[in-house]
């Protein structure tokens, strides 16, 4: 999210995993309705978390009546959750490592790749969850752009920067990044837009060879190559693993970030992955059905933290990098715990069985409902606001 460090214009509130019907492709899902007031909107899937995210965004936005233009990029586990949902749209661009210079000619040369596609588009407005390459192509095509986030230290793009932003209410509006045009805010965390509608399939059981006799961890390492990496979190990955290896009723569910990390990861504990004592999934799982068929969480990253703390599972977070306001929230009120040393690793983390409640039936989200309205609000407007 680019901007300098001036004041933000007043925040605003708008109006107010699972898909089960069709996926959408390029050009949307399913037929859109003719409406005088649709908008084509473009939403670009920049890494794993989008994807799961943006799902039911992408189905209510054309339930009313709008159009969505889909693209993504090969980063993480993108590719695999786009088959995973059969969801097909364009991809472009990838992932260029933890190489700040290869990062930003990374995202230039993306950039330059979506520019003839979008201008054949022609979209109202962009649409993602912090994609760079998107903020410049919409620069560079005066499209409005909106930005969505949730982690106010992502880092900035200098004085490039979106027209709107929309960011969770539990992060003060000091911390609100600067936007051209205007803030937008929204109740909750972001993934329940996506929870409320989890059923749970235990399939995944015996997906992973899991008997019902072991006590179950996943364990999601740090995002290595993330520009607010830091390395004490690698330490205290090696401390969890180290843990959960002594005690021979734990399945550890290990799940890298990418081939790279795998391979490394498959060396490193290669003994104990030949023994079953950890598994590395084969193919892309559901995640949240892992996670609430595990005993315990522990993540070296946001999403899968907070979608612990959102099913109400036992979750603690290695993530060693500026703790944000929305997992500060969930340390404050017991639903994270944060481990800050190797002894945090030994005293704090508890190995005990979860007895699993019953999941309510579907019902609205209300976080879901205001970040659709938002996006709505901004493209329905008579006069968007165009870049200067």
């Amino acid at each position: 999210m680019p901007g300098d460090t001036v004041a933000s214009p007043p925040a605003r509130t708008a109006s107010e995993m699972m898909p089960t019907h069709r996926s959408p492709t390029m050009q949307g899902i399913g037929s859109p309705v003719n409406s005088a007031k649709s908008r084509k909107i473009w939403i670009d899937l920049d890494n794993s978390p989008h994807v799961p995210f943006f799902l039911p965004i992408i189905e209510e936005l054309q339930k009313r009546g709008h159009e969505v233009i889909l693209t993504a990029r090969d980063s993480y586990q993108v590719c695999e959750l786009l088959e995973f949902h059969c969801l097909h749209c364009k991809v472009v661009g990838g992932h260029w490592g933890k190489h700040r210079l290869l990062k930003i000619v990374g995202t230039c040369l993306r950039m330059i790749r979506l520019l003839p596609l979008i201008m054949k588009e022609k979209p109202d407005l962009c649409v993602s969850h912090g994609s760079r390459a998107q903020i410049m192509v919409g620069f560079a095509l005066r499209i409005p752009t909106l930005t969505i986030f949730d982690y106010e230290f992502t880092a900035k793009m200098g004085s490039l920067r979106s027209d709107w932003i929309f960011f969770p209410n539990l992060i003060p509006d000091f911390k609100a990044r600067v936007a051209n045009e205007g803030v937008m805010r929204y109740p909750g965390l972001k993934e329940e837009v996506y929870v409320p509608r989890f059923r749970p399939d235990p399939s995944v059981r015996s997906q992973l060879g899991l008997n019902g006799k072991h006590l179950v961890v996943t364990v999601r390492p740090p995002a290595t190559e993330a520009h607010y990496h830091n390395p004490e979190a690698e330490v205290l990955l090696d401390a969890v693993l180290d843990l959960l290896n002594q005690r021979p009723d734990i399945r550890v569910i290990l799940l890298p970030r990418n081939e790279r990390q795998a391979k490394a990861l498959r060396k490193q504990w290669g003994e104990w992955i030949t023994n079953r004592k950890i598994i590395i999934p084969e193919n892309v799982v559901d995640g949240l059905n892992l996670i609430w068929f595990s005993d315990l969480v522990v993540s070296g990253g946001g999403t899968m933290n907070r979608e612990a703390a959102a099913l109400g599972v036992p979750v603690y977070s290695i993530f060693r990098g500026r703790i944000g306001a929305v997992d500060r929230y969930l340390a404050d009120n017991g639903r994270l715990i944060l481990l800050e040393s190797v002894e945090d690793v030994r005293r704090k983390i508890v190995l005990e069985r979860r007895t699993q409640t019953q999941r309510d039936s579907a019902k609205p989200s209300t976080t879901l409902n205001c970040i659709v309205n938002g996006i709505i609000s901004i493209a329905e407007q008579q006069c968007l606001p165009a870049h200067t």
